[in-house]
């Protein structure tokens, strides 16, 4: 990583406080992922990078101390498949320059329309750990077996090929419709899963390789119909992951993200130590709730923004010749919370710990799997 850029971007005043971060981040999450061994494993990630960085919500901008962060954990990783990044690629490029010139992207362009949120997805990857086998490309449904009849993914998976030591091996990224929590929406949410599942297994059997499908599927739990759908095609899920009582959210309480595994190749295998698959929170380690008073000025801040934008629209809708008695209200009162929010530390921190630092890292956690890479004593014995 390029440490050195901490000189410029971040105060004298604020480096002391933003490198103990770094530390104490760095070595936790070294005592939780298996340590990286040249031609010997390969640590594959997804992580849903909160609004990779639109602030459409206004709960941001990001800090530039939040890239170092998010710099170090992929770091820690080999292969990262990373979800909600966004049409612009200025943090995408932040990220990229932090982590150094070994590593290198491929990413999507948007998926138009209301539900692809103008995201991207993406695969960021260590060139000296893996390489890209210039085979991409998005998954499109035929006509025969399109989501609920007639409808494509709400945001188009990606998959693409890469090699490590012996195993070749396709990865499809995917960032699974979410809807609502029960009725048609819902139904149209395991259709997705449903729907990439069968066509990766079907892929997989074919070609007879590796497939390994990873990313935010907006699973409910481990006993939902949401994981049925990816585990009644034939996906394995890691053991040390399925039997995980902790969510994948930034509060545990929710199972969003999922790897999962079809493997037709000779050459695969699974790292089986405990730490061989897993999730880590970062928020034990940054924007932790004891450092509320480090940061409270960036929260206001960020509320201060918002009251503004809200005051101007609120200008606006005034200035009409027909205004909108209810819209004018219901603006009237949101203006009237943020500024008693702003003047309210219980609520403040509220913020803080709940939204404000979800938009700064993410409100997802980033989750792993070990593959061995070596498998150059399976292939003498096959040839005796």
């Amino acid at each position: 990583m390029r440490y050195y850029q901490l000189k410029k971007d971040i105060k004298s005043d604020k480096r002391e406080f933003v490198v103990n971060n770094l530390l104490e981040l760095k070595n936790a999450i070294k005592d939780k992922v298996p340590k990286k061994s040249l031609d010997k494993n390969l640590l594959i990630a997804t992580w849903n990078i909160r609004d990779f960085d639109s602030n459409k919500f206004n709960h941001g901008p990001r800090l530039k101390e939040s890239y170092f962060y998010i710099a170090q954990m992929v770091s820690e990783f080999d292969l990262i498949a990373v979800q909600e990044v966004n049409k612009n690629l200025k943090a995408l490029y932040k990220l990229m320059y932090l982590l150094g010139d070994k590593w290198n992207y491929i990413t999507t362009d948007v998926t138009a329309g209301a539900s692809g949120n103008q995201e991207r997805m993406t695969f960021i990857y260590d060139t000296r750990r893996v390489s890209f086998k210039n085979v991409a490309g998005e998954v499109v449904l035929p006509q025969t077996s399109l989501i609920q009849g007639d409808i494509q993914f709400a945001r188009t998976p990606f998959m693409v090929s890469f090699q490590s030591g012996w195993t070749k091996f396709s990865l499809c990224t995917v960032h699974i419709y979410f809807g609502a929590d029960s009725g048609v929406k819902l139904v149209r949410r395991q259709e997705e899963i449903a729907g990439i599942a069968k066509f990766l297994k079907k892929k997989a059997d074919s070609d007879k390789e590796t497939l390994m499908v990873l990313g935010d599927f907006n699973i409910v739990d481990h006993e939902h119909k949401t994981m049925e759908a990816l585990l009644d095609n034939g996906f394995k899920i890691p053991e040390q992951i399925r039997k995980k009582p902790e969510g994948t959210n930034t509060f545990q309480t929710k199972y969003y993200d999922q790897i999962g595994i079809r493997s037709k190749s000779g050459f695969f295998q699974l790292g089986e130590e405990d730490n061989s698959a897993g999730t880590f929170n970062f928020f034990n380690h940054v924007f932790r709730e004891n450092q509320f008073e480090d940061y409270k000025p960036e929260v206001i801040k960020t509320l201060a923004k918002q009251l503004k934008r809200k005051e101007k629209e609120l200008v606006k809708l005034q200035g009409k010749e027909t205004p909108n008695t209810e819209d004018i209200d219901k603006l009237t009162n949101a203006i009237a919370d943020l500024k008693a929010m702003i003047l309210n530390d219980n609520e403040l921190f509220e913020y803080y710990y709940k939204t404000w630092k979800t938009f700064q890292i993410s409100d997802h956690l980033p989750m792993w799997v070990e593959i061995k890479v070596d498998h150059s004593e399976d292939y003498l014995k096959g040839i005796y």
